[in-house]
């Protein structure tokens, strides 16, 4: 979990202590602590959150601030195995710009449908937010966040932080995209006929 957030934000994808990690644990989830930088962080910093929100420790570090919907997102999908949430420059220009991100380009089913969502803003770390983010990963990969950043999720850590860069540069594309015309969209059989062939993609789509 360290090295994936290192590995986030050194790559530009969260400046600062933005940002937070989480990975499916027991019967609940281990979370980046709140406001630590990463490279401060420590194995023993990471907090365990249990199924209830709880966190037994009482000497643990507070959780991220975020923790309500990573925990929500764990609940709604039995299949997601760990979460980034970053703010990459590009993904929060156009979640601050209240745009979800339509298929101007085929790679967009890399987050599992035929567009990247935008989710309703509410403040970071309440309970409303937390249902939002729900929904909006309901049937996505990944979603931004309106006047916040993105989310990506995937069945490990390395796979969430993949996405999570793949968000970013789709949000580039698109963001540079609107400044030069009117997008000329994908039809909906044809993103039909790339998520069907995205079943067998990678190398490793075999049972995903």
């Amino acid at each position: 979990m360290i090295a994936t957030a290192l590995a986030m934000s050194r790559s530009g994808l969260s400046p600062g202590r933005s940002g937070n990690v989480s990975c499916r644990w027991n019967d609940g989830m281990l979370i980046t602590p709140s406001g630590m930088a990463y490279e401060e962080t420590k194995p023993r910093d990471i907090v365990f959150v249990d199924g209830d929100g709880n966190v037994p420790d009482a000497k643990a570090r507070k959780p991220s601030s975020e923790w309500r919907f990573h925990l929500a997102a764990y609940r709604g999908r039995a299949d997601i195995g760990a979460m980034v949430h970053t703010h990459s420059l590009h993904a929060t220009v156009l979640a601050c710009a209240h745009k979800s991100i339509p298929p101007f380009h085929y790679m967009i089913a890399v987050a599992g449908g035929k567009d990247i969502p935008l989710v309703p803003y509410d403040t970071f770390g309440t309970d409303q937010l937390a249902d939002y983010v729900q929904a909006g990963l309901a049937e996505r990969d990944a979603c931004l966040m309106a006047n916040h950043g993105q989310i990506a999720v995937g069945r490990d850590l390395s796979s969430a932080l993949e996405l999570a860069h793949e968000v970013e540069v789709l949000s580039t594309q698109y963001a540079k995209l609107l400044t030069i015309g009117e997008p000329h969209l994908l039809t909906d059989d044809e993103m039909e006929r790339v998520l069907e062939r995205f079943k067998t993609y990678r190398q490793n789509a075999q049972g995903s």
